[in-house]
């Protein structure tokens, strides 16, 4: 059977030490937030984790999700009753506004909680994920009664939410959506339309799920500018706050799909449903792209929890299956063969598990941090820093985090050999779990285009150069110690890799924008190495400045230095052969006409 174990010790490195979250006391929210509360929380939610979702993982993959004639869909064995632990412990309630219920505690440890979670298993942490971000959006554009009606319900997790943007002919040129919201004499709306792959759309573990729309009024604009939102609960709630009267949304099938087969994921069928309008009219794309926004940083740490699950798995394998000799004479002569872990190429890949997965929690984890900061800093200069920063990061987090993810799951599957391939050993779960997050919450091209797009040009490039000039100013501090100053020549070899490319851009994007666009995904890809070059050169400085102080732990410090030099020497020097790609344009990728593509008979 597939083992998990929450990475608790890793995690409370990356919090205590290298973000140092106690230096943020003074903030609103993080004076709870003390190292001894952050160990808790760590190592309670791991064991919840490690105990109670990962058991059902695999039964969840193998059952998947039932509809039945009446339209109400069953979750697998076991989703129901960890559901009703997780809400009864609160654990949704972590970083929530205290005014509806929550605990207020920074975003970093709700981002702990959606990794554990997502990594242990991603289909049943995409119930309370999709919650998330409708609660997001209902904070930020949600009248107060409506916020009154719905928050403290859905952050207490007896109710759940969901997102209702895509239709059957329709994916991210929402501008093409048909669903229409006629308005009625009461305020309300009454929504007609289908929504195909709703995440969570129907289920049996919540007492009511609270839908946020997407649907254009009589008269709109033919195009995004005509989009509006709407909260369309399941039940309509009576004037004592509960579920009363069914409305007209019903789940008209569940997908069939390649993974997260515990998640159900609906066709919604809108029949006059009674919805209330979130914000102005015509301006719901903005209040949607704030659940995005919160939901594409929870798919990039699905890609970081299905590499770290396989990568654990994988490690196991290694250590236990006897195949071969080392190639530098017998490990264990007494024994028949040495166990496949001495193979360089097996090492290779186990490496690179490491390597990524540690690097990608410390990015996580001070995205997270950069939230927190984007609302709570103390002046309003450091709040808009934080946001522009948030904002690069989030297309790297989702597209470069979700493509490596799903490469990482893959190679620890290939570790496996033929038994990677057979679905009891669970590794082919992992790698079809991982695939979506390069698909849902817009595509990892749709990322790329993102970043290259909007992001970099945003405010004059603001935010890039203000990147920048953080690596470069790390690296040149760290150039000053002797441990580091060999991996920060190496960053900043990388980082001139994406300066380079930034440039590139610049000068050619203009004259021809499908330069950009069949480079995006490269130089996506080229900032994701670096940024993970950045949060490594952090955590070897904090290994290097704690093993001057003879801690009782040394070997873990020493394997973080160890882990460090393996990164700048094996993934640095990717961001070079991708910036050539890049420059090489989009005139070879253009060239053909559409009839060269057919093959001929």
């Amino acid at each position: 059977m597939p083992i998990y174990n929450a990475p608790t010790r890793d995690t409370r490195f990356v919090i205590n030490e290298m973000l140092d979250l106690a230096s943020y006391g003074n903030l609103p929210g993080f004076e709870s937030a003390t190292p001894d509360m952050i160990d808790t929380v760590v190592n309670e939610y791991g064991k919840f984790a490690s105990e109670v979702l990962a058991p059902i993982n695999q039964i969840g993959d193998q059952q998947g999700c039932t509809r039945h004639n009446d339209g109400s869909v069953t979750t697998p064995d076991g989703f129901k009753e960890a559901f009703d632990q997780y809400r009864e412990s609160g654990w949704g309630t972590i970083s929530q506004p205290e005014e509806f219920g929550g605990q207020g505690m920074p975003h970093v440890l709700g981002f702990v909680i959606e990794e554990f979670t997502a990594t242990a298993n991603q289909a049943f942490g995409m119930y309370p994920g999709l919650t998330t971000g409708a609660i997001s959006a209902l904070i930020a554009k949600g009248s107060p009664e409506q916020q009154e009606m719905y928050l403290p319900k859905m952050i207490s997790g007896e109710w759940t939410g969901t997102m209702n943007l895509t239709e059957p002919h329709c994916g991210t040129d929402l501008g093409l959506i048909r669903t229409k919201a006629e308005p009625q004499a009461d305020g309300s709306y009454a929504i007609t339309g289908t929504k195909i792959f709703i995440s969570a759309g129907e289920h049996d573990m919540a007492d009511n799920i609270i839908h946020l729309v997407l649907a254009k009024t009589p008269g709109a604009p033919d195009s995004t500018k005509g989009i509006s939102l709407f909260v369309v609960p399941k039940f309509i709630v009576d004037e004592d706050g509960n579920p009363g009267e069914r409305n007209g949304v019903t789940c008209g099938s569940i997908e069939h799909k390649m993974g997260i087969h515990g998640n159900a994921t609906c066709v919604m069928n809108y029949d006059d449903a009674k919805g209330w309008m979130v914000g102005e009219e015509n301006k719901g794309l903005a209040a949607m792209f704030i659940m995005m926004n919160a939901a594409r940083l929870g798919v990039g740490i699905q890609g970081l929890g299905q590499a770290e699950v396989a990568y654990q798995n994988a490690v196991a394998y290694a250590l236990d299956r006897r195949q071969g000799r080392a190639l530098t004479g017998p490990a264990e002569p007494e024994a028949k063969a040495d166990p496949i872990f001495v193979h360089p190429d097996v090492r290779r890949m186990l490496m690179d598990g490491k390597a990524f997965t540690e690097g990608m929690r410390a990015l996580c984890l001070w995205g997270a941090l950069l939230v927190d900061l984007t609302h709570k800093a103390q002046t309003e200069e450091e709040r808009a820093e934080a946001d522009a920063l948030i904002g690069l990061m989030t297309p790297v987090i989702k597209g470069y985090g979700t493509d490596k993810g799903y490469a990482i799951a893959t190679d620890m599957q290939q570790v496996f050999g033929g038994h990677g391939y057979i679905e009891e050993w669970g590794m082919s779960q992992y790698v079809r779990d991982a695939r979506i997050a390069q698909i849902y919450e817009g595509t990892n091209g749709i990322q790329a285009m993102d970043l290259c797009g909007r992001k970099l040009a945003q405010n004059g490039g603001a935010a890039v150069q203000a990147f920048f000039r953080m690596i470069g100013e790390e690296i040149a501090e760290a150039k000053g110690n002797e441990t580091l100053a060999p991996m920060a020549e190496k960053l900043e070899k990388a980082l001139n890799e994406q300066q380079a490319a930034t440039m590139w851009f610049m000068q050619n994007a203009m004259q021809n924008p499908n330069h950009l666009g069949a480079g995006a995904h490269h130089y996506m890809h080229i900032m994701g190495i670096v940024t993970l070059g950045l949060m490594w050169l952090r955590m070897a400085k904090v290994a290097t400045e704690a093993l001057a102080g003879s801690p009782e732990d040394a070997s873990f410090y020493e394997t973080k230095l160890a882990t460090a030099r393996y990164y700048m020497d094996r993934f640095l020097p990717d961001a070079g052969a991708l910036r050539h790609k890049l420059e090489s344009g989009a005139d070879s990728t253009m060239a053909l006409g559409e009839e060269a593509f057919a093959t001929a008979a």
